[in-house]
């Protein structure tokens, strides 16, 4: 792990700072807002950016027993870090995936009888029993079971080796209060739990909610654990209609910065960029900035984004090129080569967070923070 002081080194062209601790305060801010149920981290897509081995290792610390991941290369990965804790895969596996659940005690989530049923072949030919949680398909449309209830039944009660301990199920609009499809996925989800007691098979682990219904107190959604994700990094899922208050004080944790590697005066009416997209409309300063799409900064950008350079917001202007991006900085205090701008996080008064980013991109917060590529150094502070 990269120490703090790492960050000034001037070989660092570009890197993202971390801060551990603010996830762990995150954490526990989510913790007390999910009543008494047990909160699973999200950490796939190497946790949201930010670092799988490195989040999960201070989130174990914290009291997490429970983490979530893709698929089953993601999960090896975890217990290589020499994380202790249950494991849940939730994005489906193919036949070739099985052995690694075995190996590395993953708890894979099942989406159908024919899986289950291949799962417990391979169990039985490799010896050893595994848990599962089977996932219903409530009204996502995606991944998750929509076979008959009593056929659910019916097969949990053939198994020997595989144990369903949980079921669970994800919403596919869940900070969405207007539109009342979370009222019509509760009901669904809850119709079956009690489907599938009346049929004699009762799971000890029931889920529903990821972060929108912890952030927002949807108390219905609230079941024996709960899955948050963005929240855990920051970040409370953008609410569509009247939502109710929210029930934590997160912070974001991650900032990135990357240093300029030119600065050079150019004159009215001169282009900057690939395809002359931009040219200035005064005499302006231009920074050539160490970071483009290939480390992360959405191509969508050009003319729409902005940093923070020396305290001060600064638009990008031209081309999203793949290594650098060109800022004005006409209106900022003299930077020089060398200097680093803040592409997320802070600087004085002047913030520009993953969420600002996303607007400007006309994405959303998952798709920067995720999108922070390998080339960009993490730090952990």
């Amino acid at each position: 792990m990269n120490s703090f002081s790492n960050a000034c080194s001037p070989a660092l062209r570009t890197w993202a700072e971390i801060s551990l601790s603010r996830i762990a305060a995150n954490w526990r801010e989510l913790r007390r807002a999910a009543g008494g149920a047990e909160v699973c981290a999200v950490v796939k897509a190497n946790a949201y950016g930010h670092g799988a081995p490195p989040v999960a290792r201070a989130l174990e610390s914290e009291g997490a027993t429970w983490f979530a991941v893709s698929n089953a290369a993601e999960g090896a990965e975890l217990r290589r870090a020499g994380i202790r804790g249950r494991i849940l895969v939730m994005g489906g596996f193919v036949p070739g995936e099985m052995d690694a659940f075995f190996e590395h005690s993953l708890t894979p989530a099942v989406h159908s009888i024919e899986c289950l049923l291949d799962l417990e072949q391979r169990a039985a030919a490799v010896g050893r029993p595994l848990p599962v949680h089977f996932k219903l398909d409530t009204g996502m449309g995606r991944l998750g079971s929509r076979e008959p209830i009593t056929d659910i039944a019916q097969a949990a009660a053939r198994l020997r080796r595989i144990r369903i301990e949980g079921v669970m199920s994800h919403l596919a609009s869940a900070a969405d209060f207007e539109s009342g499809r979370n009222e019509e996925q509760f009901g669904a989800f809850e119709r079956a739990i009690e489907a599938l007691r009346a049929a004699g098979f009762s799971p000890s682990i029931v889920h529903l909610a990821s972060s929108a219904p912890v952030c927002f107190g949807i108390a219905r959604a609230l079941h024996q654990m709960v899955r948050v994700g963005l929240s855990l990094y920051g970040y409370a899922p953008e609410p569509r209609g009247a939502a109710p208050p929210l029930q934590v004080s997160l912070r974001p944790a991650l900032g990135w910065k990357a240093r300029i590697v030119e600065v050079k005066a150019i004159p009215a009416g001169a282009p900057v960029g690939y395809n002359a997209r931009w040219r200035a409309a005064r005499d302006s300063r231009i920074a050539v900035v160490a970071a483009g799409y290939a480390d992360g900064i959405p191509h969508t950008l050009a003319g729409r984004g902005r940093v923070v350079a020396a305290g001060r917001p600064a638009p990008i202007v031209g081309a999203v090129s793949m290594d650098v991006i060109t800022v004005d900085v006409t209106d900022c205090p003299r930077l020089t080569r060398g200097d680093a701008v803040t592409l997320i996080g802070e600087e004085g008064a002047a913030r520009h967070d993953a969420a600002d980013f996303a607007r400007e991109a006309g994405v959303i917060p998952y798709v920067i923070l995720c999108g922070i590529g390998n080339r960009v150094q993490r730090v952990y502070v």
